[in-house]
């Protein structure tokens, strides 16, 4: 299974999504990878305490690697980093995947990421990718990586406003690209149940037929702290209110999609 993680909003928790189950799915056993696109490498500093630059590869040098010829090229595992968490790895991102962006785009690179994850298929129980806030280059290799694509939202009417946009983007790599590529769910993010306003957003959505998926994410200064150390809620605080409902959104994709 490989979810792609991906809205063109930043700041809608994209990483923090993507790095908490992706943790709960290694601490129950599953073999696991997050593949961080998203040049600014939140994901990569969260499971790895450090960024990028600190790493001898990564996603930077396999991209750079297929705009370059080589007659012994790295194979795609030499690209992966161990997490300090059991069973959970790390393709990290690096600031340099800007400015390579451009000439992958003209060589039409749009199919790499896909044929490095199908090298890495037997390794991997279940892959979450972590994309840029815009639908470019790496959201697109991403999509048409992936089987299926989670949509962070947090509830405000900017984040409604760009989710049909965002839909129908996703509609378009399927129809182009990708034809088992679908949409899991909307993960309702930051979500503060006392307050009117996010109740009646998320019950329009509800409302319209779109696959809103329960439980909603409270919103919590906890998970700062889980950023600054490092440390997912599931090892940082698994009995925390959010770590219990990361945990209770992972198994609800799990008994829907077995991974």
């Amino acid at each position: 299974m490989r979810r792609v993680v991906f809205n063109q909003k930043g700041g809608v928790g994209k990483s923090t999504i993507t790095c908490n189950l992706a943790a709960i799915s290694a601490h129950q056993g599953k073999r696991t990878l997050v593949v961080d696109l998203d040049p600014q490498g939140n994901s990569t500093q969260y499971l790895l305490g450090q960024a990028g630059e600190a790493f001898d590869t990564t996603l930077a040098d396999f991209f750079d690697q297929t705009l370059n010829f080589k007659l012994n090229p790295k194979k795609t595992g030499e690209f992966v980093v161990a997490s300090p968490f059991d069973g959970l790895d790390v393709m990290p991102s690096h600031p340099a995947l800007e400015d390579l962006q451009s000439k992958l785009e003209s060589r039409y690179k749009i199919y790499k990421l896909r044929d490095a994850l199908n090298e890495l298929a037997d390794d991997y129980d279940v892959v979450y990718i972590d994309t840029p806030p815009a639908l470019n280059f790496y959201t697109r290799s991403a999509l048409i990586a992936a089987d299926s694509c989670l949509i962070p939202f947090d509830c405000d009417e900017f984040s409604r406003r760009a989710l049909y946009s965002l839909m129908e983007n996703v509609q378009e790599i399927q129809a182009d690209h990708n034809r088992e590529l679908r949409v899991e769910g909307i993960v309702v993010n930051q979500f503060q149940a006392r307050a009117g306003l996010p109740q009646k957003v998320v019950q329009e959505l509800i409302n319209e037929g779109l696959p809103v998926l329960a439980p909603y994410l409270s919103a919590s200064i906890k998970i700062k702290e889980s950023h600054e150390q490092s440390k997912p809620m599931i090892h940082l605080d698994p009995k925390h209110k959010l770590a219990l409902e990361f945990v209770a959104l992972h198994d609800t994709l799990a008994r829907a999609y077995g991974a």
